[in-house]
Parts: structure tokens; sequence; C-alpha cells
């Protein structure tokens, strides 16, 4: 990380333990938007104000009612994809995966988990004790197929009921197979729970001489990602996966948070645009909410 992105996120690491932040509740009606903003050269934008972003809902300009640029504490899952043709790359991916979690912050909660054709999450349960999830990494264990949409479908559901701040971050270098849920199912449920996905993709080949066999990750993994705010690497290397990582964990502790009050509640899903005022900056944010009536909450966990 830059020395300049490196003061302006130590900063605001220091400004969010004292001071008091907004926050959301079911029933409420702002809805919040969580925006990463870089520059023409990938790098993250700190230190812009409300009066740099304008948001649109179905088109319409928004009044931004809340804004706040300081370190917000998140609660994430680690779903890591195990199976039979990440064997020659387990071991990358593990130290890689701790590269996120040596990055979490003391306020910050995680849970690890892995599919392949089981899925397991680890007995720590939700917890900021970096060195129980490094442990939990290094002990999983692989199996045969992937079933990935299944995997963040039960991401989603540990999430379910925890307040604040939610994420998944999902590694795989293959396509779905076996799941019996879908893109489209886990996309629904993102959106009406408000959890951002991060995705991370690597091509991967295994097999033996002669008989290799190339795998890429699952084009869904970049919608999914798109839709919900999070981002999207696709990786041709292994040596790539511990960057990777990395960025994820400084994308979530260097965004803002905007939140509006909908005009409109009419329990139909939105479109949602949010654009920088600085045409060398791209915002990226969740691109739909659903505008749902005060008895018809959109989410239980803001």
């Amino acid at each position: 990380m830059r020395g300049w992105l490196a003061a302006a996120f130590i900063l605001g690491v220091s400004v969010a333990l004292g001071a008091q932040q907004p926050t959301f509740r079911s029933g409420t009606q702002t809805v919040p938007l969580y925006i990463t903003v870089t520059d023409t050269a990938g790098r993250l934008v700190p230190n812009l104000t409300k009066e740099d972003f304008t948001v649109l809902d179905n088109g319409i300009p928004q009044e931004i009612s809340v804004f706040d640029n300081t370190v917000r504490p998140i609660t994430s899952v680690v779903m890591l994809d195990t199976s039979g043709s990440m064997t020659n790359n387990l071991d990358l991916m593990k130290a890689a995966a701790e590269q996120f979690i040596i990055r979490l912050l003391p306020e910050d909660k995680a849970v690890v988990g892995a599919f392949n054709n089981k899925i397991e999450f680890a007995g720590t349960g939700f917890t900021n004790d970096r060195d129980d999830l490094a442990n939990a990494i290094r002990e999983l264990d692989y199996g045969n197929a992937t079933r990935l949409w299944d995997a963040v479908d039960l991401s989603l559901e540990q999430l379910q009921g925890i307040d604040g701040r939610r994420v998944i971050l999902v590694f795989t270098d293959g396509d779905d197979t076996g799941s019996a849920s879908s893109q489209g199912k886990i996309i629904d449920r993102a959106r009406a729970d408000e959890v951002m996905i991060y995705s991370i993709g690597l091509e991967s080949v295994f097999g033996p001489p002669g008989r290799m066999t190339r795998t890429r990750p699952a084009g869904g993994l970049r919608k999914i990602a798109d839709e919900t705010g999070g981002g999207y690497f696709e990786l041709k290397k292994t040596e790539e996966l511990g960057p990777a990582f990395t960025r994820v964990a400084q994308e979530l502790h260097s965004q803002y948070l905007l939140g509006f009050t909908p005009k409109v509640l009419d329990g139909k899903i939105h479109k949602l645009e949010v654009r920088s005022k600085d045409p060398g900056n791209k915002a990226r944010a969740r691109r739909s909410y659903l505008a749902a009536a005060v008895n018809q909450p959109a989410s239980g966990g803001k």
C-alpha cells in the first residue's frame, strides 16, 4: 500500500475507534451504500466529501442524508474452494487467505469455510481472534466437486441476524458443479439481505502429465460481485493470490458510506447508480435495492 494510502488508512482507523458512526436498523427508511472509489490507475481514493458523489435511484438523483468516511467494522465469511482441482495450489491459497485475516481490524469478525462436494464452517464461529482464524484455514479439508453456489448460499445463511456491515469473500478456481442453489438466487438473496460479495477466481491447471486439465472460475462470479458492490479479481498466476486477498482487505477498510431516504417504497427492485463528480474517479457500489414498505423491512441486518 502506497505511503499516502497507508497514512489515510491509519488515520481513518484511529478516527473510527473513537467516532460515533451512523447506524441502520430494520424498519428504517435509509438505504445504505458502501462505495469503493478508484482513480484511473486503480488506486484507492481517500478524503472525498459528500459533495463529490451523486446517487441515482431508478435514474433520479437523491439527496444524500448520511455520509461517513471512517472505517466501519465488518463481519465476514471467508469461503474457500478446496476441491480436487486445487490440490497443487491448496497451500498457496491458504497462505494467501491468511493475508486477508491478518489485516482484519480489532472490531472485525470473521468465520472461515470451505467447499468441495461438501460445505463446512470452522468451529470457531464468528471471531476476531486472528490466530484461531489462521489455524482454521490451515486445517481445511479437501474433496471433489465444486458446490460454489451452495457455499455462497450457506454463507448468506451464516450472516442472518447479524447487525452491521456484512461481507462474503469467496475464492474458487472452477465452475459450479452439483449445487442446488443458483447464481440468480444468490443475487436475489444478497440484495434483500444487503450483503456485499467479493470474488477471487483463479485459472488453474491440474492432473498427471499428459492429462492436464485447465479450469476457469465460474463466469457468474463477476456479476454477483458487481450487483452487490463487491469486487471481482480473476487471476492467471498463483503468485497473484496474496496481493488479491490483501487488496480486498484494503478496499473494505477504505470505503465510503452513503445513505439516502427513498421517496418511493413500492416493494419493487430499484436500480442504483453512484457517480463520482470527478470524471477521473470510478465509484463502485451495489446496483439495486428492494424498496420495501414500512411493514416489509428490506433487511434484517441493518
